[in-house]
């Protein structure tokens, strides 16, 4: 059975969605590698490895797209759906909240296709966590481009001329790709805080060395981990207690997001009006809506000497480190539907399964997405 790897083409696209390394598991596992050539040259992995490791190479994606198991990066583009055919096997990041009309074009086409951000968070996904690995990268890289748009120094600097003293950054939510910005400054030298509404987050700012700001509603916690949307009384609170402490800060990194909903509006227009000239902020979520007011993906715009970067697809800018955990991600889910024997083996009663498969045998099978069939 072929598993085919495609070169991605989105835009700012730069991940690949195997290794060397993981080609040599898949041949292990009696499957069959086909890599498109130049699949690997974004992330710094040249051709010869692949075939090294045991892959065989193609030109174009034709022959990766008609493998009984294509594993992708990003969701499909309509040219490489169009050349999917019936009962295969689509693995990847696929959007699904925001691509309804895609999720009913793998039903029609019928196209099993298992997207891994919805994986269920648990102990046992670890290893499969595809946005856990992207976003640690990603938190790391909000820091360090905040960090270079910065015109002043992160760490306090004693010198014969004087004393420098350090930045102040604020981390706006503490997930994986916040904890990560937290850390990062940390280690820089910055003076951290950070907030969050989730209350595990406090012990894990604080476990650090960053201070927590803010206040903890009831019950802020989803069943998945994730923050639930705040009431209109208390997005009023944090956003009193979040405008006070922006005034004394010099980098600001926002990172919270909803999965299947538009990014939440934390940072107005007012509050970053009130901010020093020469702050940086950073918005993570950018392309989901935007967490700041006026912040736009892929472009830096200045309000008040304040500049507001908009971030795009920062993972794909770690092209290499990225595609390494993405990759290992992806093998970790196959060994779940692949037999002893290298055939399909799908079983519907593993959790982990079932919680990341859309559709299959011409439905849409997977309950947050059924209404849309």
């Amino acid at each position: 059975m072929r598993i085919g790897i495609v070169k991605e083409r989105r835009e700012h696209e730069r991940r690949v969605a195997a290794t060397p390394e993981t080609v040599k598991r898949y041949k292990a596992m009696g499957l069959e590698p086909v890599v498109e050539r130049g699949a690997g040259l974004g992330a710094a992995i040249p051709d010869e490895l692949y075939e090294q490791a045991g892959a065989r190479l193609v030109d174009g994606p034709g022959e990766a797209l008609a493998a009984e198991i294509l594993l992708k990066v990003q969701r499909p583009l309509d040219e490489e759906l169009a050349a999917l055919g019936p009962e295969r096997v689509l693995i990847g990041m696929l959007d699904p909240y925001m691509n309804g009309d895609q999720v009913r074009a793998y039903a029609e086409r019928r196209i099993t296709a298992f997207a891994l951000e919805l994986l269920p968070r648990t102990t046992r996904a670890q290893a499969m966590d595809v946005l856990s690995s992207q976003a640690n990268l990603a938190g790391y890289r909000a820091m360090v481009e905040a960090m270079a748009a910065y015109s002043r120094v992160l760490p306090m600097m004693m010198t014969a001329a004087g004393t420098v003293t350090p930045a102040k950054v604020f981390v706006i939510g503490a997930g994986v790709a916040g904890l990560q910005a937290i850390a990062t400054a940390k280690r820089m030298g910055a003076v951290v805080t950070a907030t969050d509404v989730r209350p595990a987050a406090k012990e894990e700012i604080e476990s650090l060395g960053a201070k927590f700001v803010g206040f903890i509603p009831k019950d802020a916690a989803t069943a998945g981990g994730y923050a639930r949307p705040l009431t209109p009384e208390e997005q009023a609170e944090q956003a009193r207690i979040v405008a006070e402490h922006l005034k004394s800060q010099d980098i600001v990194v926002t990172t919270a997001q909803v999965p299947g909903r538009k990014a939440p509006r934390i940072v107005t227009a007012a509050m970053v009006a009130a901010m020093k000239p020469g702050s940086v902020i950073l918005d993570m979520a950018a392309e989901t809506g935007g967490n700041v007011e006026g912040s736009r993906p892929g472009e830096v715009v200045e309000i008040g000497g304040v500049q507001v970067i908009g971030a795009r697809n920062l993972p794909a800018k770690l092209a290499p480190a990225a595609s390494l955990l993405y990759a290992k991600n992806l093998m970790n889910f196959v060994q779940l539907i692949v037999g002893k024997k290298g055939e399909l083996a799908i079983n519907l009663e593993d959790d982990l399964v079932k919680g990341t498969l859309l559709t299959r045998a011409g439905e849409i099978v997977h309950p947050n997405f059924v209404g849309q069939s």
